[in-house]
């Protein structure tokens, strides 16, 4: 039962994304190719590195996540910088490539001078991860020759067309972490590590971060507008949305449950996932994929 997929976004969301993997395995799927946006990125080419989930899971719930963050210098205009996340990268894909990666893998990145996305296959794994998860504004953009790369969410917020472009033949599993359009959005919480918590709540009060608030929630709305579109368009044969709407970007979360949610979502699609990669489907697929190549 051989499967690709899909990670979306989502910050400390994309924790869930541990636990999706983990049941994936158990029942039998074989993931034979990852692409990742954000956070998503981040365990894409974890996973694609050799990691398994419970490897993630335990690097991840042994970080301090107040000390991922800080700027250095050459940085660019941004709220944080990733001081601990560039350095914990070093340590864990060292001077890796993506042809190191036993697995296909891709991450995406939109390029600030052209405004395009990128789809990054070449060059240093590390790299290629801080550029994922640029959340524009917050983190500092990273350049990669001569992009100048934020988040590859900002277009593409779930990478469906990267995965099925990395294994054509196989049935996309995509991994959406946005809410759902038409849910209300939630009010800006202040979570900036080195902030006391009493200070933070006085800022949140403010008129300047009242009105940040405002253009937060409006940009998360058009996100939510645009994974719906994009899923669509890319149509993914398999949709797994995990229930961690109540987790915002930068919580600092317990990473055992939010990747327990994720093993909840995998257990509410399974029927459909075995029905997708099922000999019927796979037949079915590949005289789609012929015809469509005849057609030309």
């Amino acid at each position: 039962m051989d499967i690709s997929l899909a990670l979306g976004g989502g910050g400390a969301k994309g924790n869930a994304h541990i636990g999706i993997i983990r049941r994936l395995e158990q029942e039998g799927f074989r993931i034979r190719a990852v692409a990742g946006t954000s956070f998503g990125g981040i365990v894409a080419a974890l996973y694609a590195s050799g990691k398994t989930p419970d490897q993630i899971e335990e690097l991840f719930a042994g970080v301090d996540q107040a000390r991922l963050y800080g700027h250095v210098t050459g940085d660019g205009p941004s709220l944080l910088g990733l001081a601990g996340a560039s350095k914990l990268f070093d340590e864990v894909f060292g001077a890796a490539t993506f042809d190191d990666l036993p697995l296909p893998c891709a991450l995406t990145g939109v390029d600030l001078k052209s405004a395009r996305e990128v789809i990054l296959t070449e060059g240093l794994v590390r790299d290629a991860v801080l550029a994922t998860i640029a959340l524009p504004g917050i983190f500092p953009p990273r350049r990669i020759q001569d992009w100048e790369l934020v988040d590859g969410g900002t277009l593409d917020p779930v990478p469906v067309s990267v995965a099925r472009m990395l294994a054509p033949k196989l049935p996309v599993v995509a991994v959406v972490l946005t809410s759902p359009v038409g849910a209300p959005a939630r009010m800006l919480e202040v979570n900036i590590p080195y902030i006391p918590n009493i200070i933070a709540r006085r800022l949140t009060h403010m008129r300047p971060a009242q009105a940040f608030d405002i253009f937060l929630r409006s940009v998360e709305i058009g996100n939510r507008q645009m994974t719906e579109l994009r899923l669509e368009k890319d149509d993914p044969e398999i949709i797994i949305r995990p229930a961690v709407h109540h987790i915002q970007l930068l919580d600092q979360v317990d990473v055992h449950e939010v990747a327990k949610l994720g093993e909840a979502a995998v257990e509410e699609v399974l029927p459909d996932l075995r029905r997708v990669t099922a000999w019927p489907a796979r037949l079915a697929r590949s005289f789609v994929k012929r015809g469509s190549e005849n057609g030309k």
